[in-house]
C-alpha cells in the first residue's frame, strides 16, 4: 500500500491523538512526582560516599528511628483498630437489610469527604484542654484542671483515624461481602457448620481481597496523614514522619539530609503497597464484571 494512505494516515492521527491525551498527565506527573522524589533521592545519596551509607546513618540515629518508629506503630495501630470497628459493621450493611441502612451507610461517609483539618479542629474542639467535654466535667466536678489529657497522645490520633477511615473498610468489604448468594452460607449450616465456622471458611476468605485491600489504604492513609498529627499531637513531643519533614527547619526537627534518606526509605515500600493495592482493585473489578 502506498505511503500515505487514507488507513496508514488515519492510523498516525490515531497515535497523535493518544500522544497528546497522555502528553498533560505525564508533564504533571513528571513536574511534581518524578522531579521532588528524584530531587529527595539525590540529597539522600549525597550525605554518603557509598549508595547505601545515608540510609544507614539515618537509621542510626536515634531521631530518625524514633520518628519512623512512631509513625509505623501508629498506622498499624490505626489500621488495625479500624478493621476491628469495621468489619462488623461491613457485615451488618453487607448482609442485613433493615430501616434507615442507606441513610446510615451515607453518613458513614460523611467523615472521609470532609476536610482533615476541620475534623482534627473538632476533635480539638470537643477533647482539647479546653473542649466541651473538659469544660462540662470541670463545671460538674468542681475540677481546676482538665480531667481528660486527649491531645498529644497516640490515642488521640488513632481515634481521629478510625473514625475518618472506618468508611473505607465499609465500602470495600461491604462490597465483597454483599456479592455472597446466602445460600452457600445456608448450605453450609445445613451440614452442619457452626455459625463461626460458616464466618470462618465461608464469609471471610469471599472479603479476603477487600480486607486486604483495604487495609492497605487505611495503612497508607495513616503514614501520610498530615494535618490529623500536627492538629492533635503537641509538637515537638511526638511527630510523625510528614510532621517533621513539613516543620523543618527547627530546633526539634532532624536534619534535612537524615529525613530526605528517612523519606526515601519510608516511601518505596508505600510504594509498593499502592501497586499492590491498585492490582487487588483491578483484579476485584474485573471478578465483579465476571460475575455481572
Amino acid at each position: 500500500m502506498p505511503s500515505g494512505s487514507p488507513p496508514e494516515t488515519a492510523h498516525l492521527r490515531s497515535v497523535a491523538r493518544t500522544a497528546a491525551l497522555w502528553a498533560a498527565p505525564l508533564a504533571f506527573l513528571a513536574l511534581f512526582y518524578a522531579l521532588p522524589m528524584a530531587q529527595v533521592l539525590r540529597l539522600s545519596l549525597a550525605r554518603g560516599t557509598s549508595l547505601g551509607a545515608p540510609f544507614v546513618e539515618a537509621f542510626a540515629s536515634p531521631g530518625v528511628r524514633g520518628v519512623l518508629g512512631f509513625t509505623f506503630l501508629q498506622a498499624s495501630l490505626s489500621t488495625l483498630l479500624t478493621l476491628l470497628l469495621g468489619l462488623p459493621g461491613a457485615y451488618l450493611l453487607a448482609r442485613y437489610a433493615f430501616r434507615g441502612r442507606s441513610a446510615l451507610l451515607a453518613l458513614t461517609s460523611v467523615p472521609f469527604v470532609m476536610p482533615t483539618l476541620v475534623v482534627g479542629a473538632a476533635f480539638q474542639a470537643l477533647l482539647g484542654p479546653r473542649g466541651w467535654v473538659n469544660l462540662g466535667l470541670m463545671a460538674l466536678l468542681g475540677l481546676s484542671q482538665p480531667p481528660i489529657e486527649f491531645l498529644n497522645s497516640l490515642g488521640a490520633i488513632l481515634l481521629a483515624h478510625v473514625f475518618y477511615n472506618t468508611t473505607i473498610v465499609l465500602r470495600l468489604v461491604g462490597d465483597f461481602w454483599s456479592h455472597l448468594d446466602p445460600r452457600i452460607e445456608a448450605a453450609a449450616r445445613t451440614l452442619g457448620a457452626s455459625r463461626w465456622q460458616v464466618l470462618r471458611l465461608v464469609v471471610f476468605p469471599v472479603a479476603a481481597p477487600g480486607i486486604f485491600t483495604a487495609a492497605i489504604l487505611v495503612f497508607i492513609h495513616a503514614w501520610n496523614e498530615f494535618f490529623f498529627a500536627l492538629i492533635i499531637l503537641t509538637y515537638p513531643a511526638v511527630q510523625t514522619l510528614p510532621v517533621g519533614i513539613a516543620l523543618f527547619p527547627g530546633e526539634y526537627t532532624m536534619p534535612w539530609g537524615e529525613i530526605a534518606a528517612a523519606s526515601t526509605l519510608a516511601t518505596l515500600p508505600l510504594i509498593a503497597l499502592t501497586l499492590i493495592c491498585q492490582r487487588r482493585i483491578v483484579q476485584g473489578l474485573s471478578a465483579g464484571a465476571v460475575k455481572g
